[in-house]
């Protein structure tokens, strides 16, 4: 009998985030999920109610998922928010949240789980961007900003962990149909699919299928590449 494969997703209750646990569940790993919002219960999926931009509390959080799993296959850094405004209105709380959330947790959580993963010589870690990391977006410089020092963290990290047999991988998703777009109306969806060389809004399990991948042994020879899911929008 196999070992079970163990994975931790930060941001797993809704959007992208929900997709990815669903996929990992189906590819048959025990998943444990941080998020403020409680999940449904089911089978292999831990909830953990855990502020990510809150220091204290996704350190505790992080203690509480090694304690119970003992090991972990898999880390994905998925907690995003946005707070949106040209830079010029832009108060000090929209910079710090975005930043705290979107960057700093991902440090948090790499710091603590990329021990784990280097004492067992193995691991993969998948951090999520977006294409606004790579092209920029009038009015989301917090936002921007945040996905690019991804990038770059991830980059440097995958250098690190490399010796240790631990990749890191960047998913950078476009513009996906979630409950976040959902609020826009189709005209506004109609002229944003006309952006998309592929002619369409993404859908969340689209990336969660991306991020199955560089999870998997499939993926064993690829570390410190950024995957954009996003049609060609950032060709």
């Amino acid at each position: 009998m196999s070992e079970q494969k163990h994975a931790l997703v930060t941001g797993g209750s809704r959007g992208i985030g929900s997709e990815i646990v669903k996929v990992l569940l189906s590819e048959g790993y025990e998943v444990w999920s941080l998020s403020r919002t409680k999940m449904d219960d089911r089978e292999n999926l831990h909830h953990i109610g855990c502020d990510m931009a809150d220091r204290s509390s996704t350190e505790a959080a992080l203690e509480s998922v090694i304690k119970q799993a003992g090991s972990m296959d898999v880390l994905v850094n998925n907690a995003g928010i946005t707070r949106d405004g040209l830079i010029m209105r832009m108060k000090d709380e929209a910079w710090d949240e975005v930043l705290a959330v979107n960057l700093t947790s991902v440090f948090l959580t790499c710091r603590r789980i990329s021990r784990l993963m280097a004492s067992q010589r193995k691991g993969s870690i998948i951090n999520i961007s977006s294409v606004v990391g790579i092209m920029g977006n009038g009015g989301q410089t917090n936002y921007a900003a945040s996905k690019a020092g991804i990038i770059g963290f991830s980059k440097s990290l995958a250098r690190e962990l490399a010796s240790r047999s631990v990749r890191v991988n960047v998913v950078a998703p476009g513009f996906i149909d979630t409950a976040m777009t959902d609020a826009l109306s189709g005209v506004l969806k109609e002229q944003i699919a006309t952006q998309i060389p592929l002619g369409r809004i993404g859908k969340a399990v689209e990336v969660a299928e991306a991020v199955a991948f560089l999870a998997s042994e499939k993926a064993s020879y690829i570390t410190g590449q950024v995957l954009a899911v996003d049609g060609g929008m950032a060709m």
